[in-house]
């Protein structure tokens, strides 16, 4: 079958099928050549390696995964979707398709069965509403992962990249900093879609890291205290946290953590590098436990 990154052919396709696009899946098709062959090389797609696609759409990537990976496993929420990918599929004998939410799917398991548990790669060209959760879950449910390539929006991208003192800068910074390494693969603009999206998009690819580059003894505690320093950024530190409910800390015991973490008394969090959360999170783990 001819590659359905000609739009012409996506036409043809959604026409045979009689599909219509869903708002609620997110669903805007890639049909650039040009930016699909940049995902693929940004992603450092190789023959050795197992790709999971997420939202394969009409299989337009998918297509050129199943040149590129040794095998790649697309999983797609859209039941509606399943009879166009088994008619522009049907060639690509390395692919599986899996009709499923993403967000409910165990990926160790999968991981396990398909690549004997070794480290997989990620691409995907998310719906722009759910991409930070499922960024997200990937990592913190500690999936096998080599590296993550994703198509999103402008804005979310600056946001994985920034760094303290921005504007961007934020949880969302710190989350990924913390599990990844950040790399700019292409600027996309709208008109590479069908239908046209309302915001222009980047690919962004995420390496994951062997091991943090930071150390800390309680990264959920760690993360909390992010979370609550960034709920209201403009407030010092010492109020953010000491008025989070996702922590249980007074006043004078964040006014401590701050001190013994050797930083400034009228800080503001978002001034504060991944390194210093984690020693402010040390910190509030020691007092929380002298209290105890």
């Amino acid at each position: 079958m001819e590659k359905l990154v000609n739009p012409q052919n996506t036409i043809a396709v959604i026409q045979k099928y009689d599909f219509c696009f869903r708002k609620k899946f997110g669903q805007n098709f890639l049909i650039d050549e040009h930016v699909l062959k940049k995902i693929i090389a940004g992603a450092q797609v190789g023959r050795e390696d197992m790709v999971l696609e997420i939202g394969p759409g009409i299989g337009t990537m998918t297509q050129f995964l199943s040149e590129a990976a040794g095998k790649a496993v697309a999983v797609e929420i859209d039941k509606n979707l399943l009879p166009i990918l088994e008619e522009t599929l049907a060639e690509c004998e390395n692919v599986r398709v899996i009709n499923a939410d993403i967000m409910e799917l165990d990926l160790n398991a999968l991981v396990e069965e398909e690549n004997g548990g070794r480290p997989i790669k990620v691409v995907a060209n998310l719906p722009y509403y759910i991409t930070t959760p499922i960024i997200m879950g990937l990592f913190e449910s500690h999936v096998p992962l080599d590296s993550i390539t994703v198509m999103v929006q402008k804005e979310v991208a600056a946001r994985m990249k920034a760094g303290p003192g921005s504007k961007d800068y934020g949880a969302l910074s710190l989350a990924v900093q913390y599990y990844a390494e950040p790399y700019i693969v292409a600027n996309v603009p709208r008109n590479c879609f069908m239908p046209r999206p309302n915001v222009d998009s980047v690919v962004i690819r995420l390496s994951r890291y062997g091991r943090p580059p930071v150390s800390v003894q309680d990264e959920k505690l760690m993360f909390a205290l992010i979370r609550a320093a960034f709920e209201q950024r403009r407030k010092t530190l010492v109020n953010s946290l000491a008025g989070s409910s996702r922590l249980q800390i007074s006043k004078e015991q964040a006014a401590q953590a701050i001190q013994r973490a050797d930083l400034p008394e009228m800080v503001r969090g978002e001034a504060l590098t991944l390194e210093e959360f984690a020693c402010l999170a040390d910190a509030c783990k020691e007092i929380l436990e002298e209290g105890c």
